[in-house]
């Protein structure tokens, strides 16, 4: 009887731990009154996030370049830092993909798509998708360290006035 028990809790023991945290994603399109090659131009240098984004302060490659393994780090502008690797760079379809490595933000396992298409007269459609796990994937997070700091984070980031 103890083997049983102890079986069942050998397990059960992995699904508790998988349903502590899981998978968040956070999709946000934006509509810009540029032509799709200008947005694409502006938002596809892995190295230029810190052009068109306010919160990023500089952006600077410390491996590699606008090609798939490339890896950045942010500045915010509070100080924070975020490492990120470029997952892949696809010119045709105007997208490109990426995770970060570490940082600041309330997030794990965070991998993310940036892709840009042609919109209404003209303009362009820029989706950014995310999926992640909150950074503190136990089953009690504390403050500001929940599903939904780790969504509306992520979900202010893609929301943010665009410098493009």
């Amino acid at each position: 009887m103890k083997r049983l028990i102890a079986l069942t809790a050998l397990l059960f023991f992995p699904i508790v731990l998988w349903a502590a945290a899981k998978s968040l994603n956070v999709t946000e399109t934006v509509e810009i009154a540029a032509p799709p090659d200008v947005v694409w131009n502006k938002v596809k240098d892995f190295n230029g996030l810190h052009t068109w984004h306010p919160a990023v302060t500089k952006t600077e490659i410390v491996k590699g370049d606008n090609k798939k393994g490339a890896v950045r780090v942010l500045t915010l502008g509070d100080g924070g830092t975020i490492k990120e690797e470029l997952l892949g760079h696809a010119k045709k379809s105007q997208s490109f993909k990426y995770k970060i490595i570490e940082g600041v933000l309330p997030v794990s396992e965070y991998v993310s798509t940036v892709n840009v298409k042609p919109g209404k007269d003209g303009g362009s459609l820029v989706t950014w998708t995310g999926n992640f796990k909150r950074k503190n994937t136990g089953d009690n997070p504390g403050k500001d360290e929940d599903d939904k700091t780790a969504v509306d984070t992520i979900t202010s980031v893609y929301k943010a006035d665009s410098r493009i």
